[in-house]
């Protein structure tokens, strides 16, 4: 076994399980955070602020773990690949978030462990898609369609486009998560980041600049709030988190455990909004708990 599948092949242990699963707590607030930041200012624009935040939150750390971040021979053409995915991601994301509603933006992004699932089987050593983990990862999507199914009305045209730009959001998500998982095998996860973040924060500020001219810009104390989360929460700690945690272990083994992301949400709005629990979420996370479960068993 070379040492590309024996590290696909770990086993992750409670702590990087319990880390993943605060990840995925904190990440469930990210679609309603975009659209709480986009009714301040437009979708590039917000990506730009987001990432600015982020990326002097990754350097920073950086910095402080004495990490080297000047870029060593043959990593620009992979660091460009995965800033050009990263930055498609982003802008579907965004854009499509604009355009139709938060919970649906949630299920939609949700998809993603099936294309990284599906990526893996192909480009990544000892990750094979087996009809086991299959049966697990659907089970799980199905918890989360259960949980939001009332409030979807998949007969409505309205959000239709909103729907499919986020749908291939979630599709170029799960590519960058098995592209960084290759090449954070020869690249340091911080390094990674600060030149993703530098190669993409640029689009980001020429697209607002020539498509977003004429928007309106205010900032109100909850949408400044949304645009620093997105920026060191969800930009910073768990990008950073997340991509450290892809160089060891198998990605379509823990990106399952994303599912729980927008029951989480749910949840949180139980908590501080008093929203429903309905017997929907109660069934879907049994299903989202077993898929998790089948995913992962030996």
């Amino acid at each position: 076994m070379d040492r590309k599948s024996k590290i696909a092949a770990d086993q992750p242990s409670a702590k990087i399980i319990a880390l993943v699963l605060l990840l995925g707590l904190l990440w469930g607030g990210n679609s309603v955070s975009i659209k709480i930041g986009l009714q301040d200012v437009p979708p590039f624009a917000l990506a730009t602020m987001r990432f600015l935040l982020g990326f002097a939150a990754i350097t920073l750390w950086s910095l402080q773990q004495r990490v080297q971040l000047r870029m060593n021979p043959g990593e620009l053409l992979p660091l460009l690949f995965v800033s050009l995915i990263f930055t498609l991601q982003i802008s579907t994301l965004n854009l499509g978030t604009q355009i139709t509603e938060a919970s649906r933006s949630t299920v939609f992004i949700s998809t993603y462990p099936f294309f990284t699932a599906l990526f893996a089987h192909f480009w990544v050593p000892g990750d094979r898609l087996s009809f086991r983990k299959t049966v697990g990862i659907t089970l799980a999507f199905g918890g989360v369609l259960l949980t939001f199914g009332g409030n979807l009305k998949f007969d409505s045209h309205d959000y239709l486009r909103g729907d499919l730009i986020v749908l291939l959001s979630g599709c170029l998500l799960g590519l960058r998560t098995v592209v960084t998982k290759l090449i954070i095998q020869s690249i340091h996860p911080y390094r990674l980041l600060f030149w993703l973040m530098i190669f993409s924060i640029p689009c980001f500020v020429i697209s607002s600049l020539f498509l977003e001219r004429g928007a309106n810009f205010h900032f109100s104390i909850s949408g400044v709030s949304a645009i620093f989360y997105q920026g060191i929460v969800i930009a910073g700690f768990c990008f950073v988190s997340w991509t450290s945690i892809l160089e060891k272990y198998s990605p379509s083994r823990l990106v399952v455990l994303f599912f729980l992301t927008p029951l989480f949400g749910v949840l949180l709005s139980y908590l501080l909004l008093g929203d429903e629990i309905g017997f929907g979420l109660i069934v879907g996370a049994c299903l989202v708990a077993y898929g998790i479960y089948l995913v992962n068993k030996n």
